[in-house]
């Protein structure tokens, strides 16, 4: 015997209906915040990165944000800061964590080459 499953009609789904993964929330806080995706992106492109080159790549950014950003997604453990001890040179770089987002950007700039 075959059963026959009748198509229940339902309502559209509404986005307060939506329940989201926590971390995907937690993730998307983190890389979704204005410069944070350009910040991380540069920093996927080179090993470690001074301060006033990273700047030259977001120059619509202020200072006074990048250095807040940095601080942000170094608490976030994604962006390292290192000081050189002989020269006191500061320079940022991606942490383990960090390095794991390159084949998300990667993507996401495939994407925006088709799309965007």
């Amino acid at each position: 015997m075959q059963e026959v499953k009748e198509k229940k009609e339902s309502a559209p789904c509404k986005p307060e209906d939506y329940e989201l993964c926590g971390h995907f929330i937690n993730a998307f806080q983190i890389i979704g915040k204005k410069w944070n995706g350009l910040i991380i992106s540069s920093l996927c492109d080179t090993e470690d990165m001074r301060f006033k080159d990273l700047a030259r790549c977001i120059e619509a950014c202020s200072d006074r944000v990048l250095v807040e950003r940095l601080k942000e997604l170094e608490k976030d453990d994604i962006v390292k800061r290192s000081v050189d001890k002989e020269t006191g040179i500061i320079s940022y770089g991606l942490t383990e964590k960090g390095v794991e987002l390159k084949p998300v950007f990667d993507q996401v700039h495939n994407w925006a080459d088709k799309w965007a």
